[in-house]
Order: structure tokens, then sequence, then C-alpha cells
């Protein structure tokens, strides 16, 4: 098929923005696919109550049937549809980090969205975005919105109009240019069918943030089983480029430069830039070792740059210390390198 695509970078408010959206609204109640911007990854939408919409979203990305999907909303007034009623903890947490790059797993109340949506669940992940591009398509077509990561299933998810494009071009009926996407990891997402909450994927809301608005309701003990995934990310292979690359660990002197490293990537914080080969690629991953928010929005365009680049063979990608910031990062690393941890004294 042919993809057509929309440039709302500058548009909204003027009328090529109203014409784009009004032909964005139309392919989503005609049941198609329009990959969509937010400020966490780009999303590939469709009608969540479509049944046939839902199912070539599977089609389009190669994805199993049984990993559920996350549903855009822009109101939450929109949740009495299909969700049990929220209680007051899940309220407050809504109204203070909403819109924004955190999922809610609710009690599905069936009937209004279709069963494929879920992927056989009685729960199913609802988020409000706060990219305005994403928003305005979200309240014009006013449906709610299927949309997982807009890519290949199993590649890392895209940022970038161009990453997007790479995957779906000729594959979907739309994609919507927004820039590069502000977080740069797919939202947090936060089961709330039962109290404590439990995280099913770390994403740029950390638990601590969560405790200071309502403490004690995360169990932060939580182990989840991921035969039966209850949000995006927990089952199948995520992430991963088709180029080799692992996690670089214990960066504290140089590495020699003797070998050959010119087909090499070095994705480090800039203050540890020092000790990379001077003849390997340098990618800045951040300013210094502190720096979370920086890496996790540099993170997948690194992968994607690992396999659209042709002089790379190789990529070694810094692992961050575990703390609160970084679980996000390093959930998406670990899953894009196998876990694969070498030393730079190994190298």
């Amino acid at each position: 098929m042919k993809t057509k695509t929309w440039d709302l970078r500058h548009q909204l408010g003027t009328k090529q923005g109203q014409k784009a959206l009004e032909e964005i609204s139309t392919i989503y109640h005609a049941g198609g696919l329009v990959a969509l911007p937010t400020e966490t990854v780009y999303g590939l939408g469709a009608n969540a109550q479509d049944n046939e919409a839902v199912r070539k979203i599977y089609e389009a990305k190669g994805r199993p049937s049984d990993n559920p999907l996350i549903v855009h909303i822009h109101d939450q007034s929109q949740l009495d549809a299909f969700t049990a009623p929220r209680s007051k903890e899940v309220k407050l947490l809504m109204d203070t980090f909403w819109p924004g790059p955190i999922s809610f797993i609710l009690p599905l109340e069936p009937g209004y969205l279709c069963e494929r949506v879920s992927g056989g669940l009685q729960s199913i992940a609802v988020r409000m975005p706060s990219h305005p591009i994403g928003r305005a398509i979200l309240e014009y077509t006013d449906l709610p919105i299927a949309a997982p990561s807009a890519n290949i299933s199993g590649r890392p998810s895209p940022t970038t109009f161009a990453h997007v494009f790479r995957d779906l071009n000729e594959r979907v009926e739309g994609i919507v240019n927004g820039d590069q996407s502000e977080e740069g990891l797919e939202s947090t997402v936060l089961d709330c069918t039962q109290y404590p909450f439990r995280i099913a994927r770390p994403g740029a809301i950390t638990a601590d943030m969560i405790e200071n608005i309502l403490p004690g309701s995360v169990d932060l003990t939580a182990h989840l089983d991921t035969d039966k995934p209850i949000a995006p990310g927990m089952k199948y292979k995520h992430y991963s480029p088709e180029t080799p690359v692992a996690m670089l660990t214990e960066l504290n002197h140089e590495i020699s430069s003797d070998q050959d490293w010119q087909h090499t990537l070095f994705a480090v914080p800039a203050t540890l830039k020092q000790y990379i080969p001077k003849n390997a690629i340098y990618r800045e991953l951040s300013s210094d070792s502190y720096d979370l928010k920086a890496a996790n929005h540099n993170l997948y365009q690194i992968l994607h740059e690992l396999d659209t680049d042709d002089s790379i063979h190789q990529g070694y990608i810094y692992r961050y210390k575990t703390t609160d910031d970084s679980i996000a990062f390093l959930n998406r690393l670990e899953k894009a390198t196998g876990n694969q941890q070498i030393g730079a004294d190994q190298l």
C-alpha cells in the first residue's frame, strides 16, 4: 500500500493542519493504521474498538497476538466506557502524572473495546500522552486509540519519523512527523489491578516519584510472571539491533588504541570520552554518568544507528549504575544486548 505522510511540526492551528487532522481521523474511523508521535516513542495507532483494525497492527508489526496493547486517550472521562470505576489512589496518580509518560493497567469492562486489544486479558493498559501533536490527533479523532511502538516487533523502538518510515513504509496507511520524542523510552506501566500497585514496565515515571505522591502504594518486591504478559515488553525479545552490541562496564581507564576500532561505536557519557580509543566511533550518551534523562532520550537513536550505518560492525553502550533513575534505561539496554556485559579491561 502507499503510505501517506504528514508533517505537523509547524502546522497545528493552520488550515493545512486542520486538513491533516481530518484525513488522519478519517483513516482511523475507517479501520486504518496511522503512526503518531508521543513524548515516549512513536506509536502505531488504530481504533481500539475495531477488531480488524487492531489485527492489522499485529500484522504490520509482526507482533505476537498475546502481547497486549496500550490504549491512548485524551480525557479521563473516556475511561468510564471501558474500565471499572477508578479508586481515589488511581485518580490521584492520574491527576498528578497525566498527560505524561505513564500507563495504568485497569480492570477491563467488556463490550466497548474490541477483544483483540487486550491480548485476551481482563485488564487494559491506558495512557494519556502529553505530546502536542499526538494529543491533537487524539482529541480530534475522539476514539480510544490502541498504539504500540511503531516498529517491526523486536526491533529498537522508534523515536523519530525516519525510524518509523524505515520499518513501516508501505505497511500502514499513514505516518505523522512530530520531531524526535522527548523522553525516548516507552511509558512506565503501573499495574493497578491490585494494591499495592506493581510496576510492570519501568519508564520515566519512577517508583520514587509515585511513592512521593502516594507513600506505600508501590510493591517494590513484586516479581512478575512473564509467561503471560500483562504489559508490553515483558515476555518477548525487544529493542534489539541486528548489529552486535554489548554493555560496557568498569570504564575507569583508557582502552588501548593499538587495535583497529574504526568500525566500533562506543556510546558513553561525555565525561568518559577520554577513555575511548581515539580511532573508534564515539557517540555522546549523556553529559555525565548521572544524566539519565539524556541517556533515555538518546538510547534508541544509537541502537538504530548501529543498523543504519554500514560502517559500524560492533557497538558498546555504557552501563550506568543501578539507581531508581536508571532502572528504565537498564531494562531496555539489557534486552537490546541480551544482557551481554564486558569490562573495559577485557577489550
